[in-house]
Order: structure tokens, then C-alpha cells, then sequence
């Protein structure tokens, strides 16, 4: 049984969990995937992701997600989610429960305390200090930090009670080895955030189409474009991003910025207009999933920067993987997993580690500058580290060693 707080019907669902279980089912498990729907996403989106998953041994139980109110709301979905996965493992017998962290993590822990079930802990974040770091959860209001140290203390007992732990990043393995609760017995496995590297790929990328798209953004050939992949706020620094294109805007005259988000539009240009970058340099663009590779095409350069934390070191962003899929050089910060470990061994694009307006003139100036880099090795460099199959055969294997474990 794989648990997820994230919908099938949500975009992370369907690039971060179903391809994944599709290779796992191709090897031969039978999964039950219970995951938490937002009522109108579920609504527009359950035939898609049903469509999807025919033809694997996935069944799929939604719950309903509940919104309000806070805090109430998350122990509700707990007790859902309890209720659904006692129901499932009585009536079939679940040997293993796969659980990202936080809320099915939680679930994940009890079930293998009340059935002995195994129990494979996915901390693909530092959840708590997520929710601090993100500013989620402020620990000055005593409501929050209750909230706080509850799961911290989850988290350690639930990582006593793994039978198998995978992480993000080589970061957070060699953080989470020197945590007192971890026993160095248990396997632990690094396995990156993976892209579809098909999706994802230049090489098929309709050209007819792609003039089609250009026409209807206003894409001039001559325009230096720097794109923006995923959504705004939280850890995202966007008045930092705005600042840098400011700067940038001044050295490369052509330069125009592509935001492709699913919301907050006004925000971005709102954010912009602050550091004193005009509207007309902004495209703004909403766009479904097999939509993004042509919007990404035209990058000369993506941008991502975030906040350098203790909790993002076990942070592997989804957009690393698919822009280097693309062969697009990167301009972005260190303090984030092992994105600078990994542009740097693969020459994919530019870094800072501070945020003064003199290093991001600088990168600005190197940006100008005008170097080329290898498309090809770049997107050799998401073969590599990002390869979906590669993290489905770690995934594989895993099972296996937790299985021959008894």
C-alpha cells in the first residue's frame, strides 16, 4: 500500500507517485494507492488519472481531502486515512506500506505498530522543519510550535520503526545516518526526485507546434528567454529571482522572463514591477503537464532559486531533473540538496550562495557573457541522476532486501 497527502489528481501526483508505481506493478506487486483528492481537481481530473493507471495492478482509492478547518481538518484526514487502510489490509492482506513523510508517514508507523506490517519510510523532506522553513507553521504561536515538536518527535520514532528508508539527496543520507534513532542496519537508499526523460526531451518536441506556441506568447527569435518552471512562494525566492532579472534585463537588452505557473500570475508581475522589471518582459503561462516541454524549449536558461535551509538539504526539486532533461543550463543557488554537486559535475549552468546585489550582478555578468554549454551532456547528466527507471529499479530492489529481511 503506497500512502500519499498529495492527490493522483494534483500535478506532483502524477509525475512524483504514478510512475513510480507503474514500474513497481510491472515488477510484479500489486499496489494499493490511497491518496487524499481535492474535491473540484478530483472532479476535472479522476477520468484522467483512472485512464492512466489502466493496465497496471494500481487500484486506487481516493479520500477526500479536507481543507477546513485548520489543524482539525489534517486530524480528520488522518482518521480517514486509518480507517481506509485497516479496511484494505483486512480484506487483503498488505505485506509492506510505502509512505512519503508527514501525514501518511504517521499512518504508515500505526500500521505497521497494530498489523506488523513493513514499513518503508520515503523522507523525501524534513517535514517539520519544511513546514518552519516554508513558513507554514510559525513556532512563535504556541498552537504551531505544539505542532512542531509533535512531529519531530513522530519522525524519530517513525524512523526507529523503518524497515527501509529512502531519501532525496546524498545531503540528507549522510544527515539522517547520524541521527541517534537510526539503526545503521536498516537499508537506506538515495533516490532522486526522476523525470520523464521522454516527456522531457527536445529531441521530441513538435516543431509545428512549437511555432505555433511561440506565435501565440510573442517569442521573438532574437529574444534571450529565462524561464521559470513550477509554482511561486514558500521556499521560492521570488523577489531574489526578480532582482537577479532585473539586473540581467539591463545587461541583455533582448532578455524576456517566462514564468511557467500554475498560479499567482499577479504576484509574479506585482514582485517584478517592485525591483522595476516592466510587464512587457514577463510571459506568464498556466500550462498541464505535456504542455511544459514546448514552453521549456525556449530556453536559453531556467532559473530557480530557493531558500538555503536546513530542511531543503534533503530537497531534490522536480525541475532540476526535467530542465537538464531538455539540456537547458540552470541558473540557480547552493544549500539545496545536491543541485550544486550536480551542475557542477555536469557544467549545467551557473551558481551563487548569496544573495547580494554584487553576486547577483555577477552572475548576471557571467550569464552575458555568453558561454556555450553542451546540451548533450547536460542532458547525459539527467540520464544519470534522474532516469526514472534507475529510481524504479532502486525502488525494486529495496522491496526486495526489506522482504528477504523477514
Amino acid at each position: 500500500m503506497f500512502i500519499s497527502y498529495d492527490g493522483m489528481t494534483d500535478p506532483l501526483g502524477q509525475s512524483q507517485v504514478i510512475p513510480y508505481l507503474q514500474g513497481l506493478s510491472r515488477g510484479g506487486y500489486r499496489i494499493f494507492l490511497l491518496s487524499c483528492e481535492k474535491e473540484q481537481v478530483f472532479e476535472n481530473n479522476r477520468a484522467m488519472v483512472e485512464n492512466i493507471l489502466t493496465g497496471y495492478n494500481i487500484v486506487w482509492v481516493p479520500v477526500s481531502y479536507t481543507k477546513n478547518p485548520p489543524v482539525i481538518s489534517t486530524l480528520l484526514d488522518v482518521m480517514k486515512l486509518k480507517k481506509t487502510a485497516k479496511k484494505l489490509h483486512q480484506k487483503y492482506g498488505i505485506d509492506l506500506v510505502h509512505t512519503r513523510p508527514g501525514i501518511p508517514s504517521l499512518v504508515g508507523a500505526w500500521m505497521k505498530r497494530k498489523f506488523g506490517v513493513k514499513f518503508l519510510n520515503d523522507i523525501r523532506e524534513f517535514y517539520a522543519d519544511s513546514r518552519v522553513d516554508g513558513g507554514m507553521w510559525n513556532t512563535k504561536n504556541i498552537l504551531y510550535r505544539t505542532i512542531y515538536h509533535y512531529f519531530k518527535k513522530q519522525e524519530a520514532l517513525e524512523v526507529r520503526e523503518s524497515d527501509g528508508i529512502v531519501c532525496l539527496t546524498h545531503a540528507a543520507e549522510r544527515i539522517i545516518r547520524q541521527w541517534p534513532e537510526y539503526d545503521q542496519h536498516v537499508p537506506l537508499t538515495v533516490i532522486p526526485c526522476s523525470a520523464d526523460l521522454n516527456l522531457f526531451n527536445n529531441a521530441n518536441v513538435d516543431l509545428a507546434e512549437k511555432e505555433k506556441v511561440r506565435a501565440g506568447l510573442g517569442i521573438q527569435t532574437d529574444d534571450v528567454i529565462i524561464s521559470y518552471l513550477g509554482s511561486i512562494g514558500g521556499w521560492y525566492l521570488t523577489a531574489e529571482m526578480m532582482q537577479f532579472c532585473k539586473i540581467l534585463s539591463d545587461k541583455i537588452p533582448a532578455a524576456k522572463f517566462l514564468f511557467i505557473s500554475p498560479h499567482h500570475h499577479q504576484l509574479i508581475v506585482d514582485t517584478a514591477a517592485r525591483s522595476g522589471l516592466p510587464e512587457d518582459k514577463l510571459i506568464t503561462k498556466q500550462a498541464k503537464r505535456p504542455e511544459v516541454p514546448v514552453l521549456l524549449s525556449f530556453s536559453d536558461y531556467s532559473m530557480f532559486f530557493i531558500k538555503p535551509c536546513y530542511s531543503k538539504l534533503s530537497s531534490s526539486p522536480t525541475k532540476h531533473g526535467e530542465i537538464m532533461a531538455m539540456g537547458i543550463p540552470v541558473i540557480s543557488n547552493g544549500g539545496v540538496g545536491d543541485v550544486q554537486e550536480i551542475v557542477e559535475k555536469y557544467d549545467a549552468g551557473f551558481m551563487i550562495n548569496e544573495f547580494s546585489t554584487g553576486n547577483l550582478s555577477f552572475l548576471a555578468g557571467q550569464v552575458a557573457a555568453g558561454k556555450i554549454f553542451d546540451k548533450e551532456k547536460i542532458r547525459r547528466g539527467a540520464e544519470e541522476v534522474y532516469s526514472l527507471e534507475q529510481a524504479v529499479e532502486k525502488y525494486r530492489e529495496m522491496y526486495r532486501v526489506i522482504f528477504s529481511n523477514g
